[in-house]
């Protein structure tokens, strides 16, 4: 079937990429660099050269035959697809010394049949540190950006063309005009493949996977896993699904008894409950670093419910471990050959991946995002109250209560950027982030001064894009007289005092969200607790975000009157010395923290 190939280098929108030209109704498959050359000569009319994450002159670097510019067929090539174009026609790159993360303006510079039917001027969304600095022959610059000269660069008489923006991810303002440019004017593709009774596929394929085996599946009550529940229900009956819903204490405040009571309105009376969090705390006794605690979780999982199976007496070779992960979880724990891990998923960790080696694991909806998710929830009937809940990790709180250990705290740093002019301080903890298609971990810069939101998203883009050492900018939101940002003396862990005090203050700030009407315009809202302050040490950073499917994500701006309300109540706890509101988008932040 004709289709457009796209091929891999790693990027964290790859199959984002697939996803839009499938939504176009074109028929797009995913390749590999070293695919041979053959493989493009047959219903192949058109090729995407993806991102990634390394640099074109590293030594490692993937790269492709060059016989596929010989093959008179249309290619884009995308972020590190774009400057590995660049680079192999004989163009040049070099590193930035600004470099571009999240959003940015670009200027059409000249007319072209891949940037035809957009504004002269619009934003777009970069990841990126090199750029391409000098044209290959025939080619000419399309567009820029106030930091890259050549944001979009094109070879019309051969049909190649090169973005050095993602149009495939939804923050890019005419990212899906741009792909249907090139998708049906550049290669003239048809609207020839379309979405019909997608249930009816996933069940199917659950069948042939599963055959005469059964499923046991762990249920921690989120969109995603209740909806691989629903399908899997659905495609083997009741008899053959094992719900195990696992308390790992770490959930938000009378969460598992509302996911108990949801799940059980909604039909599934194949749950089983097991309060685990004895286990999952007790393993996580003084663990600090955030990837060791998300490894320690996901094992933690895999010993639970390898009790449980043997505690039922089930024959292991009859069964299979049913999982609700989705793509984003793949792909950011480095799931493709040339992806950076930016974070090990709990369903990713080494036991879960030995398991999915052997065949012994299924997960029916690994191939979508979350919104498509919660359209198949939808097309299942799952309540509405259910398939819109916010997306809440498996590991729960236990990742977004931040930790420290006193005595590996020897770091001293300038605690101040030079030349930046609106008061700030670089606060001394970390979190993820995600910039070039590469995982950070790197200090948050806390400023003050500011409320106009726009100004703080540009304040916030500049400072990301110009200092490597900095991944999120936050505003505080309570500025003091003295203001002094300390860890503690004393290490702090995963404390049961430290566990109660964030579920009482997430349960705040949703409740709260909720009375006033605007739960439904955010995508996620993570609140972490961090170790630092000048009295009781513990504060407060508030992330909610909007986004389609994750990938990428900008903060929310939400209305000042609401966030005050929130800010008094948080402080009257009088447990929290200073709140901060992440304005970070993704990227170069990831959602979550750690």
């Amino acid at each position: 079937m004709k289709h457009i190939a796209i091929i891999d280098f790693g990027s964290q929108y790859t199959h984002l990429i697939s996803r839009r030209i499938r939504e176009l109704e074109v028929l797009a498959k995913i390749y590999a660099p070293d695919m041979p050359i053959d493989a493009y000569k047959q219903d192949c009319i058109g090729v995407i050269l993806s991102g990634g994450p390394q640099s074109v002159y590293d030594a490692q670097s993937p790269t492709i035959d060059t016989g596929i510019f010989d093959l008179k067929i249309p290619i884009l090539g995308l972020c590190y697809g774009h400057q590995l174009m660049a680079k192999m026609l004989k163009g040049a790159v070099k590193s930035g010394k600004i470099k571009e993360y999240g959003r940015a303006e670009l200027s059409v510079l000249e007319d072209n049949p891949l940037l035809a039917n957009i504004s002269q001027i619009s934003t777009v969304w970069m990841s990126h540190g090199d750029s391409v600095s000098k044209l290959a022959k025939g080619f000419i610059t399309t567009g820029s950006t106030t930091d890259c000269d050549i944001a979009a660069m094109a070879d019309i008489d051969s049909n190649f063309y090169g973005l050095q923006f993602h149009p495939e991810v939804h923050h890019t303002e005419h990212g899906t005009q741009i792909l249907k440019n090139f998708v049906f004017d550049i290669c003239n593709a048809k609207h020839d493949w379309k979405i019909k009774n997608i249930i009816d596929d996933i069940i199917k394929k659950i069948q042939s996977q599963v055959k005469d085996k059964k499923i046991f599946l762990l249920v921690s009550g989120g969109v995603d896993s209740s909806v691989a529940f629903a399908l899997l229900t659905k495609a083997l009956g009741k008899s053959r699904v094992y719900g195990l819903y696992v308390d790992t204490g770490f959930m938000r405040k009378n969460e598992s008894q509302e996911i108990k009571k949801n799940l059980h309105n909604a039909g599934f009376d194949n749950l089983h409950v097991l309060d685990a969090s004895k286990t999952f705390y007790n393993q996580l006794k003084n663990i600090t670093d955030p990837e060791e605690k998300r490894k320690i979780i996901g094992n933690a999982f895999i010993q639970v419910k390898d009790k449980a199976v043997k505690d039922l007496g089930l024959d292991s070779d009859e069964w299979l471990l049913g999982q609700g992960t989705i793509y984003p979880d793949t792909i950011e724990t480095g799931a493709t050959k040339h992806a950076d891990t930016i974070k090990t998923h709990h369903n990713r960790v080494d036991a879960i991946q030995q398991l999915i080696d052997k065949g012994k694991v299924i997960e029916p909806i690994a191939d979508f995002y979350k919104d498509e998710v919660r359209e198949i929830g939808a097309l299942l009937g799952l309540p509405k109250h259910m398939i819109n809940r916010h997306p809440f990790p498996g590991p729960g709180l236990a990742i977004r209560i931040l930790c420290h250990n006193s005595n590996d705290q020897k770091q001293i740093f300038d605690s101040t950027l030079p030349g930046l002019k609106i008061p700030h301080a670089i606060l001394p903890i970390k979190s993820v982030g995600v910039q070039g298609d590469n995982r950070t971990y790197a200090h948050p810069l806390a400023i003050w001064g500011e409320q106009d939101w726009e100004k703080l998203d540009q304040i916030s883009s500049n400072i990301t894009n110009a200092t490597n050492s900095i991944n999120r900018v936050l505003l505080l939101l309570n500025p003091q007289a003295k203001l002094e940002f300390n860890l503690a003396r004393s290490s702090k862990t995963l404390s049961q005092d430290r566990i109660t005090m964030l579920q009482e203050i997430d349960d705040i700030v949703m409740q709260h969200i909720k009375n006033t009407g605007i739960y439904d315009d955010i995508w996620q809202f993570v609140i972490a607790l961090a170790p630092i302050g000048n009295n009781h040490f513990e504060s407060i950073v508030l992330r909610p975000v909007a986004s389609k499917e994750a990938m990428t994500a900008s903060f929310y701006r939400m209305p000042k009157t609401i966030l005050h309300d929130i800010t008094r109540k948080i402080l009257a706890t009088k447990q929290i010395d200073y709140i901060f509101y992440d304005i970070t988008n993704k990227p170069p932040a990831t959602i979550e923290w750690e």
